[in-house]
């Protein structure tokens, strides 16, 4: 059983996935967001601004479906620049309580032009 998570707070998806997907009522999965601003569909070019704005998209894929940063259980990281890990890790660890969810970092190449991509899978909390 799944049911789609879509919000105009985040950008609209480029191929054939959904923001979002809740599974089973118990977990969503965020699907991989860039630093796209859902508005105006651009991307500012330096890592700590590509992050903020990577995490926001996130996080309005997470309230939509009624959860929290805090609530994230696994965060998946690409970064196209291996070397700006540090400035990566300086914002991300502002977006997220402790415990942090489990996470791997890889480097990657990813589209558009975006510095960074991340995706999530959160724990949703029983009603």
């Amino acid at each position: 059983m799944k049911k789609e998570v879509k919000t105009d707070g985040a950008p609209a998806p480029i191929g054939p996935y959904s923001q979002g997907i809740i599974a089973s009522g118990r977990f969503l999965f965020v699907s991989g967001q860039t630093a796209k601003d859902p508005v105006t569909g651009e991307m500012k070019p330096d890592i700590r601004s590509q992050t903020e704005r990577c995490l926001e998209n996130i996080r309005a894929i997470i309230e939509k479906a009624g959860a929290t940063m805090a609530d994230v259980v696994r965060v998946n990281a690409y970064l196209k620049d291996m070397a700006k890990f540090g400035e990566f890790n300086e914002v991300y660890v502002r977006c997220f309580p402790k415990p942090y969810p489990a996470r791997t970092t890889v480097g990657a190449d990813l589209p558009g032009g975006a510095s960074v991509e991340m995706d999530a899978i959160v724990a949703l909390r029983s009603e």
